[in-house]
């Protein structure tokens, strides 16, 4: 199995053993929410495309209640078998394509809203995974950054992801780049550049 796949099978199993009504770092939403969430964007093609145009997002937040409303195990069930048969994603190579920051983001999601998360220890194939997917959804995430922004992990690589005045390095493991870049604030990071510079990013990111 790649990141992607691996990142179901674990995030499925956690919201298994939490049940439907725990926090998660998606404001508003519950387990219940995010279970629903993930299965609306891979079987139904009529609501999906509301989770990012505004517009159609009525009907989107509709389909998804009607997913919430479903019993807990089913819809772990549904998360945990991926896509129907007919979404893109069916295939492996698509699935890690699309779904890799998707499952990575919103495990995470998951176990850092309860109480005493630690960061996972270090994996050299998903925290390369992390390190891909942070450099690239950074180009689109942060291209209203006032300033300047490099990603710098703990073992020395780097990416000009934003060229801009008063460059601000964020420096920490993948998966914290990565969340960061997706908005997130439960991140062990380290910023280095003028104060009010790393002042204007952390606004902009905190509004993802």
């Amino acid at each position: 199995m790649g990141v992607a796949a691996d990142e179901r099978q674990a995030l499925s199993s956690l919201l298994r053993d939490l049940g439907p009504d725990a926090p998660t770092l998606c404001e508003g939403w519950t387990t219940r929410d995010l279970a629903a969430h993930l299965v609306v964007r891979e079987h139904r093609p009529d609501a999906a495309p509301g989770i990012l145009i505004p517009a159609l997002a009525g009907h989107t937040q509709k389909v998804q209640d009607r997913y919430a409303a479903k019993p807990w195990g089913s819809l772990v069930e549904q998360v945990k078998k991926g896509p129907a048969k007919f979404w893109p994603t069916a295939i492996g190579p698509l699935d890690e394509l699309t779904n890799t920051a998707e499952f990575l983001v919103h495990h995470e999601d998951v176990r850092r809203a309860q109480p005493g998360w630690e960061p996972r220890p270090a994996d050299g194939t998903r925290d390369a995974a992390a390190w891909k997917s942070a450099k690239q959804a950074a180009k689109l995430n942060l291209r209203k950054a006032p300033v300047g922004v490099v990603l710098r992990t703990t073992t020395g690589q780097e990416a000009v992801v934003k060229a801009g005045p008063e460059p601000v390095a964020v420096i920490g493991a993948p998966i914290e780049l990565l969340l960061f870049v997706f908005g997130r604030d439960a991140v062990h990071l380290e910023f280095e550049g003028d104060a009010a510079a790393v002042t204007k990013l952390q606004a902009v990111n905190r509004g993802l």
